[in-house]
């Protein structure tokens, strides 16, 4: 008997979003009981420490603190409902994505920094995760799953689902990219996936286009060997199971 592992791509809280959705997917969590779930990153937005906007008006008024607080609430509404449950502990990776790289790479630029804050300042553990690193990749069930893979000799993410496949050579998942994309082996089944996102909110950087992503979670059934059934849970259908 294979795993069911539910896959929850970027989330990307931050301070004024809506985090509703969170809390109906620890109540889906909570009702189906998967043996494993897998955060794919980028859960703390930290706008504070963009790089791209720095001295652009929709900087103004951006404060650390109150990133790393959002993203703590927000993470406590999504584990709560499951973390209650009598006798129910799976196995929950939480993989580190670019976004809290940042504060990663705000340290490294401005040693002042160092001591005062770190990525243990999210609390991640507190929450039922194992901690990965940013770009770590893991396995569950012959499926690896990371923030993003990457290629070539410069490092770059993958560009696709197909390329993903043909670099990993069996089933992979990751997040990252504000799309949808999945391509099948034809011969052994293997998956690879970029998992959409998992929020509700606009992103200012993004066309009207680019904010049209699947918004959704993934769940994997009867994983093993890395070949498994999936099923796509909207965040639409999940406002309608838990109103």
């Amino acid at each position: 008997m294979g795993l069911k592992v539910i896959v929850i791509p970027d989330t990307q809280t931050k301070p004024g979003v809506n985090t509703d959705h969170l809390e109906r997917i620890g109540k889906y969590i909570a009702d189906k009981r998967p043996d494993v779930i897998v955060h794919l990153g980028d859960h703390w937005d930290l706008p504070s420490l963009s790089s791209y906007d720095i001295g652009k008006r929709q900087f103004e008024g951006r404060r650390l603190r109150a990133d790393i607080d959002a993203g703590k609430k927000a993470m406590e509404r999504l584990v709560t409902p499951f973390l209650s449950i009598p006798g129910y502990s799976p196995r929950q990776e939480f993989l580190l994505g670019n976004h809290e790289n940042r504060l990663t790479r705000a340290i490294d630029s401005d040693a002042k920094l160092e001591g005062t804050i770190s990525l243990d300042d999210f609390a991640i553990r507190d929450y039922g995760w194992t901690q990965r690193e940013f770009l770590e990749v893991v396995e569950v069930g012959g499926c690896e799953f990371s923030h993003y893979f990457t290629s070539g000799v410069m490092g770059r993410p993958v560009s696709s689902a197909a390329v993903l496949l043909r670099e990993r050579a069996k089933s992979a998942i990751q997040g990252h990219v504000q799309r949808f994309d999945m391509a099948v082996h034809q011969k052994t089944g293997q998956i690879a996936m970029f998992a959409g996102i998992c929020y509700t909110h606009q992103e200012e950087y993004l066309t009207p286009q680019g904010n049209g992503c699947r918004q959704q979670i993934v769940v994997m059934h009867e994983l093993r060997g890395g070949v498994y059934d999936p099923m796509f849970v909207s965040l639409d259908y999940l406002a309608r199971r838990y109103p």
